[in-house]
């Protein structure tokens, strides 16, 4: 059986907007996912901290990643709410991601995420619902 890290590691390094972004895959198992970025300037608010809408989209990156290493081959993700709570700011460093999918169903999965910092302190906490479907035809 392949290896689901190095399977999604591979499909994240192919995406034009993951490289764009800087995300990579750390480790992942069925149901789990943890992704890092280091944080650079074109990440940051005007202030100089991590902006609110990277900690979300790290967040739905490894909640939905989550979800897609759960699925049975050939089905489909898509985010249809996501809910984040910020709790620090995060200045400098690499955060990290670790997204779960609480429960994957025929057609709706729900997931949760933890971005830490550097120093494991939690900056954000997310969770999300997803639309599962069947492969497009």
């Amino acid at each position: 059986m392949p290896d689901p890290t190095e399977d999604l590691a591979a499909l994240v390094e192919g995406s034009a907007f993951y490289r764009w972004s800087g995300m990579r895959v750390v480790t992942s198992e069925p149901g789990a996912v943890t992704l890092a970025l280091d944080l650079g300037e074109q990440h940051t608010n005007l202030q100089g901290f991590a902006h609110g809408g990277v900690l979300a989209t790290i967040a739905d990156a490894a909640m939905g990643l989550s979800v897609r290493s759960g699925l049975g081959s050939g089905r489909r993700h898509v985010t249809v709410e996501l809910s984040v709570h910020y709790l620090r700011p995060a200045t400098r460093g690499t955060l990290h991601a670790a997204g779960n999918a609480v429960r994957i169903g025929r057609e709706i999965a729900y997931a949760e995420a933890v971005v830490t910092d550097d120093r494991g302190t939690d900056v954000a906490r997310a969770s999300g619902t997803y639309s599962v479907t069947a492969p497009r035809v």
